[in-house]
């Protein structure tokens, strides 16, 4: 029996894009739309009315629920997600948990009273959000963070890749007693940036000293208490990595107001990119995120997800890459 995607590969279309068709929307191209057809004649498609109904049961909204509004990190892959969402016919609700597992919950109660069509989800960590949703079937994606024993479609990028470049690139420019400032234990991003930042070590011959790793809150405040922490600490460091942007801020507000010169007495590299990090001097080291791809990636899926809800769920990692600014080099300018 033929399904939605082998009418989509006739047709050299996308899922979502052969939905939008069979359910009637005027959005699309007439030739794509025509190509459709065509597919669905040739192959005998027979689209299952039930799930059809079902799925025009519900509203034409997303719910995107992120851990921190506040994190310039989602700016970005919000918006890859509105442009796919409005290309299809959704818009798109934000909803902000603040790294509160009550707050995710409640933001998913909503979902499911409102009969939104699809969730994308940045979870705080728990995974009863994603099998709730699971369970009243309604599509999820997860984005940015694993949640552990779940079967769901999820974007994700290489943490343990990302994490251990940017140590190794420490390792490489001299430094000698690198920490490592990450975010809760149990949280994948937090636990997977440790373990890059582990494997470098190893990698270079280096034990791991645990009194060098501080856990914190992926936020500003917690990454300026993390590395006061290290700093007065009976062996300071002489770099750390910092495995957020926020905490990055933090760690670099700390050393300016302990007169620390970056980076010939402190190397440091953070994880995912700020704005302004090649405008501060010196510019700030990062391990960038494809964050509008996340996004991007993240809203196709849930697309395909709502077009044919039977698929296996997949799973996508997109690659970091390091951007070595002036943080990281004892020989850059630190004025």
């Amino acid at each position: 029996m033929a399904t939605i995607y082998d009418v989509a590969q006739r047709a050299e279309v996308s899922a979502a894009t052969v939905s939008r068709v069979l359910n009637g929307h005027a959005s699309v191209d007439p030739q794509l739309a025509e190509r459709v057809r065509a597919a669905v004649e040739e192959l005998g498609y027979r689209p299952n009315a039930l799930a059809r109904n079902l799925r025009r049961s519900r509203t034409s909204l997303w719910g995107v629920i992120i851990s921190d509004v506040g994190n310039p990190f989602f700016t970005a892959l919000v918006r890859g997600v509105e442009d796919v969402a409005q290309s299809s016919r959704y818009s798109v609700v934000l909803c902000n948990s603040d790294e509160d597992p009550a707050k995710e919950a409640d933001y998913v109660t909503v979902a499911l009273a409102e009969q939104m069509a699809g969730v994308i989800l940045s979870p705080s960590g728990a995974a009863e959000g994603v099998r709730k949703l699971l369970d009243a079937e309604t599509p999820v994606v997860v984005i940015d963070r694993e949640v552990p024993g779940v079967s769901v479609d999820s974007v994700l990028v290489d943490n343990e890749h990302g994490s251990a470049e940017a140590t190794a690139h420490l390792l490489a420019g001299g430094y000698q007693a690198i920490a490592c400032i990450t975010g809760p234990a149990g949280i994948s991003t937090a636990d997977r940036r440790l373990r890059g930042y582990r494997q470098a070590l190893t990698e270079a011959g280096r034990a791991h000293d645990e009194t060098l790793v501080r856990h914190s809150d992926f936020r500003e405040r917690g990454g300026y208490e993390a590395m006061a922490s290290l700093l007065e600490a009976g062996s300071p460091p002489d770099a750390v990595f910092v495995a957020n942007n926020l905490m990055a801020v933090g760690a670099l507000e700390c050393l300016v107001a302990r007169g620390v010169a970056v980076p010939n007495q402190m190397g440091i590299v953070g994880f995912d990119d700020l704005p302004w990090a090649d405008l501060v001097r010196p510019a700030l080291t990062t391990v960038g995120q494809p964050t509008y791809e996340l996004g991007r990636t993240a809203a196709q899926l849930l697309a395909e997800r709502i077009a044919d809800p039977g698929k296996e769920p997949a799973t996508v990692v997109l690659k970091t890459e390091l951007h070595v600014r002036g943080t990281s080099r004892r020989d850059a300018l630190a004025s």
